[in-house]
């Protein structure tokens, strides 16, 4: 896990999004336990309650969950939550501005398929 101070993203959803990666990934198998919030502040040299709040999002997001006494651990279909999100996340971020942006340039369906079809053979290559 990294951490970015000077970034504008805020430390708490940094950690959330770097807990979600280390779980889509496999470094964190579903229904193991993810390091404690003193842990990771230790090893960041953050406040406690800024990595918790990052954590609460996970909870929230059914990607964790906690275990009274023991800490958080990866919740059992969590990297099928995070796929889904992940996919709609792109969809918005990347298909949703493709096709606006075709629409503008009034170019069709099959030819933003070309494009894409390009870029898959270019990757081959």
């Amino acid at each position: 896990m990294k951490i970015d101070t000077a970034s504008e993203i805020p430390i708490f959803i940094q950690i959330a999004e770097q807990l979600e990666d280390s779980i889509f990934t496999g470094i964190f198998l579903e229904e193991t336990k993810v390091p404690s919030t003193n842990e990771i502040s230790m090893i960041f040299n953050i406040n406690p309650h800024t990595v918790l709040k990052g954590m609460n999002l996970l909870v929230d997001e059914d990607i964790l969950y906690k275990k009274r006494g023991l800490g958080m651990f990866v919740k059992e279909g969590a990297v099928e939550n995070i796929r889904i999100k992940r996919k709609n996340k792109f969809y918005d971020q990347y298909i949703a501005t493709l096709i606006n942006e075709a629409n503008k340039l009034k170019m069709s369906k099959e030819q933003i398929i070309q494009l894409i079809e390009r870029g898959y053979s270019n990757e081959s290559h």
